[in-house]
């Protein structure tokens, strides 16, 4: 069963960080090529955090550039996101994904622009 799990979620204050973790398992090497994280605030649609993949970093949202970094273990079978410096409004679930190619922007949450999601972890920043 293809499966990509996420961990590291959870509550700070404004200021604060956390480093979200995604394994993908139940996977071969030519199922997936980009990883990234989506986010749903409350009442917002997905929107995309950042992706990447084989050959480098191919997105990020421009209200977490400076803030967050996307990276992968050697291995490409496991994707962070460290945020730093979070606010009240990076508060939402953060779902990873995974596709056979890049990983687009734009697309709703679960959509099938995306070939995989995970079921999200949620992120919450008080002010």
């Amino acid at each position: 069963e293809v499966q990509l799990v996420e961990s590291g979620g959870g509550s700070v204050q404004a200021g604060g960080s956390l480093k979200l973790s995604c394994t993908a398992s139940g996977f071969t090497s030519k199922d997936y090529d980009g990883m990234g994280w989506y986010r749903q605030a409350p009442g917002n649609e997905c929107e995309l955090v950042a992706a990447i993949d084989s050959g480098g970093i191919t997105y990020m949202l421009d209200s977490v550039k400076g803030r967050f970094t996307i990276s992968q273990d050697n291995t490409k079978s496991t994707v962070y996101l460290h945020m730093i410096s979070l606010k009240p409004e990076d508060t939402a679930v953060y779902y990873c994904v995974a596709d056979r190619q890049v990983v687009v922007a734009g697309a709703l949450c679960f959509s099938s622009l995306v070939d995989y999601w995970g079921q999200g972890t949620q992120v919450t920043v008080s002010s």
